[in-house]
């Protein structure tokens, strides 16, 4: 695969049903070597994946959460033979795999084109669908369980924490009146009943941070990260980089705080902790975020909103 372009990688992407956001740049920030071993916590379509895998001789050990993903790991293993191993497993649990020394390991964060793409995973109010939005269907409550059980207390709770809904009141109690009245049922009568309490004439959908809102809670979006990056941390070799793309910022501002602490550096403007109490055990490679070219975004409006960041290992 050659990286002169982005047009170049988008049509190497595109042929596996999914581009991978900011290919390019997440490639060239972890800069892969013949001989070493990388870890893409996100494997989803397998973008990023191949993506490293073409641009060195080396191996990756790729895991993901959602059993949908076993099929397309199993295409690039019959691809890359020995240089790809595959588990099926949450981030966080990264650990479990007792493996060390990356050179470098790679978190997407957020859904995925798949998931958002297929109607029976209730991901998106622009399908018809169950409300499921589990990232991994084998296991845990459904989108419709929790809203079949949780108070009204907890849901503005979570519309405002996760979803920065600033009508959460209001949207909770349209979902719950209309629970009670059984209208509830599918993606469609969800958006239905947010869009009917709080009409709007915003760029996007009423039902769109509330939808955002439940996913994050039921699949614990942002305790995996937070869980999850210590340990990745941890399992790099000297000199091994971290990098994580976000979608939104509530996982940035996760990354962003981590990754400063990391550096030995104030984690935000509340932090007041002295400067001799801190620990400098890594360095900042990306000041700001790196974010998707007016390119990309034609080509990919999803990754509107992308940002990536990463850090070196001392």
């Amino acid at each position: 695969m050659q990286f002169s372009n982005d047009s170049t990688i988008s049509n190497e992407t595109q042929q596996h049903g999914h581009i991978s956001v900011l290919l390019c740049e997440a490639v060239k920030i972890l800069s892969p070597q013949d001989n070493e071993t990388y870890l893409d916590c996100t494997f989803g379509g397998g973008g990023h994946t191949r993506a490293i895998l073409e641009s060195a001789n080396c191996k990756v050990v790729a895991i993901d959460r959602d059993p949908s993903a076993v099929a397309r790991a199993e295409e690039v293993k019959a691809q890359y033979k020995d240089r790809f191993e595959f588990y099926p497993l949450n981030f966080s649990d990264l650990d479990r795999l007792q493996i060390g020394g990356y050179a470098g390991i790679l978190f997407d964060f957020g859904v995925s084109s798949f998931q958002l793409d297929e109607a029976e995973r209730g991901f998106s109010f622009m399908r018809e669908g169950p409300l499921d939005m589990r990232m991994n269907t084998r296991e845990g409550a459904t989108a419709l369980d929790y809203i079949n059980s949780v108070s009204e207390y907890e849901l503005v709770q979570v519309l405002r924490e996760y979803g920065e809904e600033p009508r959460a009141k209001k949207v909770a109690r349209a979902i719950l009146s209309a629970r009670e009245a059984g209208r509830i049922s599918t993606t469609s009568d969800l958006a239905k009943e947010i869009a009917d309490a709080i009409p709007s004439h915003e760029r996007i959908h009423p039902a769109t941070r509330t939808f955002q809102a439940i996913r994050i809670k039921i699949n614990d979006e942002l305790g995996e990260i937070e869980r999850a990056l210590p340990k990745a941390f941890d399992a790099l070799k000297s000199g091994g980089i971290l990098a994580t793309i976000s979608f939104h910022s509530l996982e940035d501002r996760i990354a962003k705080r981590f990754f400063k602490k990391m550096a030995g550096r104030p984690e935000d403007r509340f932090d007041t902790s002295f400067v001799q109490d801190r620990t400098k055990l890594a360095e900042l490679l990306t000041r700001k975020p790196i974010i998707p070219t007016e390119e990309e975004i034609s080509v990919n409006p999803r990754s509107r909103s992308a940002k990536l960041r990463a850090i070196k290992k001392d």
